[in-house]
């Protein structure tokens, strides 16, 4: 019997494929490594073959060759990430311009500067910035030969990886889910379609864009050629998204927040088209029947990543686990502040070319300074957020957090005491993927309601109390802010 629901989980450092059961039990992973191309300071690239190939794999390898008990697929992916290939041969034209990626930020400024960024704020809930889709496109346009000879011809099929993966699963269904058409600048938030005005804006052509589809529903079907037997597709949406239902956040005002390679916090608006008047983001949650949810989004491009940073590039640490004893080993960071600006500030700020800061070192700072501050940088970074929230009439009563850092304890904590509010950690974190096997199996029937699946496929959580001095707090959030104006 078909009750299983495979999840395909495209991230940025990575690519997975999950089984869940129909309580919501993992019962299989398997992982592939994304190759990470920096051919320059601030562009960030992947190669989409590579993306492709490694998801399949990794689906066949989680199967074993057996995909009888799958009932139906669920993919979530990196967002905003923009993927151009031909639409007859379905080969990449390409490398993938990443989501982290800053090349477009002149091209930004200068839309800026013409006066545009209101009323595209105003009509997709997002700000000029090169985070989003539509600039990556038009660069694509402007810069690669192979690019826009497919768009000259008519061969040309942008898409995020959703729709890419989509695309080759299903042997040619060019769509994209309403969550993840909402980062590309390019669809009005009560738009059912990619919009022309907008696309004509950024000079990007609408006949290479997907179809605006649900995020759970029958959106399209995987070829029996890739796993053995024909399977639907019935769940799609954007990382963020996915994380917020896979925290159970579908109720207006529930909140959560995901530590991955970035910090990405969301609120639910409900059926309330979001507005912010203090630079955040409004995006679609879901869409059901063509109705959709909507939240209010704070992105921070820096969190995970800055562990592997210190890991990787200054070899400060051996593992991202190593950071918690570091932490636990001394007392204070001995005022050593980290604005984690390497790839820009995201939201509140929106400084593309803002850069990292390190300060307050002395001779008395080491390894375990450096490495303390940089995960109380999680925590000056979110509070940023906490204040543009309740500024902009969202207030955050408790906080759900999830993704790979939220496993470390002193982290959590740390969160709890400088946000002066509760935080709940679920027992499984990995509500990414969790979010997209919710949506997959209301969209085949498993599960008649998304209520009713989180309810049955969510498990218990672990509550991390504030309990720091109030003048400590202050303190810190002063040195903080003195380390921002630097970045």
């Amino acid at each position: 019997m078909a009750d299983r629901i495979l999840v395909l989980d495209a991230g940025t450092t990575s690519t997975r494929a999950m089984i869940f059961a129909r309580d919501g039990r993992m019962e299989g992973v398997a992982q592939a490594e994304l190759t990470q191309h920096y051919p320059r300071p601030g562009w960030v690239e992947h190669d989409p073959a590579e993306i492709w190939e490694r998801t399949l794999a990794c689906a066949r390898e989680v199967i074993g060759g057996d995909a009888s008990a799958i009932a139906a697929i669920g993919i979530t992916n990196q967002r905003e990430t923009v993927v151009a290939w031909d639409r007859e041969s379905g080969d990449p034209l390409a490398r993938a311009i990443v989501w982290q990626d800053r090349r477009t930020a002149q091209f930004c400024a200068g839309m800026k500067d013409y006066g545009h960024e209101a009323e595209v704020q105003r009509r997709t809930g997002l700000l000029l910035d090169p985070y989003f889709s539509g600039t990556k496109m038009r660069w694509m346009l402007d810069n690669d030969e192979a690019v826009r000879g497919a768009a000259q011809t008519g061969r040309l099929a942008f898409g995020t990886v959703e729709s890419w993966l989509v695309y080759k699963l299903s042997g040619g269904d060019h769509v994209t889910d309403a969550s993840n058409a909402s980062r590309t600048l390019l669809l009005a938030l009560d738009g059912a379609q990619f919009d022309g005005d907008l696309c004509e804006l950024f000079g990007v052509p609408q006949a290479a864009l997907p179809r605006v589809v649900d995020t759970h529903g029958e959106l399209a079907r995987c070829h029996a050629r890739w796993l053995g037997s024909e399977i639907p597709i019935c769940g799609l949406a954007g990382d963020q998204q996915s994380a917020t239902i896979g925290q159970g956040c579908l109720a207006f005002g529930e909140t959560k927040a995901t530590y991955g390679t970035g910090a990405f916090v969301l609120t639910n608006k409900g059926q309330e088209i979001p507005h912010s008047d203090n630079r955040l983001l409004g995006t679609v949650l879901y869409q059901e029947n063509g109705a959709r949810t909507y939240a209010i989004e704070g992105s921070c491009f820096v969190a995970g990543s800055l562990i592997k940073y210190l890991r990787d590039q200054l070899g400060l640490i051996a593992s991202a686990a190593e950071t918690e004893d570091l932490a636990r080993s001394i007392e204070n960071s001995g005022e050593v502040v980290i604005v984690p600006a390497l790839a820009g500030l995201g939201a509140p700020h929106w400084k593309p070319d803002a850069r990292g800061v390190i300060s307050g070192l002395s001779f008395a700072s080491g390894r375990a300074q450096i490495a303390r501050a940089a995960l109380e940088a999680m925590a000056h970074q979110t509070h940023d957020l906490a204040n543009a929230f309740a500024a902009d009439g969202a207030p955050w009563c408790r906080l759900h957090i999830d993704g790979g850092m939220s496993v470390n304890d002193w982290m959590a904590q740390d969160l709890a005491d400088i946000l002066a509010l509760e935080v709940d950690r679920p027992d499984f974190v990995e509500t990414t993927a969790l979010g997209a096997a919710i949506l997959a199996a209301v969209g085949c029937g498993m599960h008649a309601s998304l209520q009713e699946a989180a309810d049955a496929m969510r498990g218990g959580a672990r509550c991390f109390a504030p309990q720091m001095d109030g003048e400590v707090r202050e303190a810190r959030l002063a040195r903080y802010a003195r380390a921002l104006t630097a970045a």
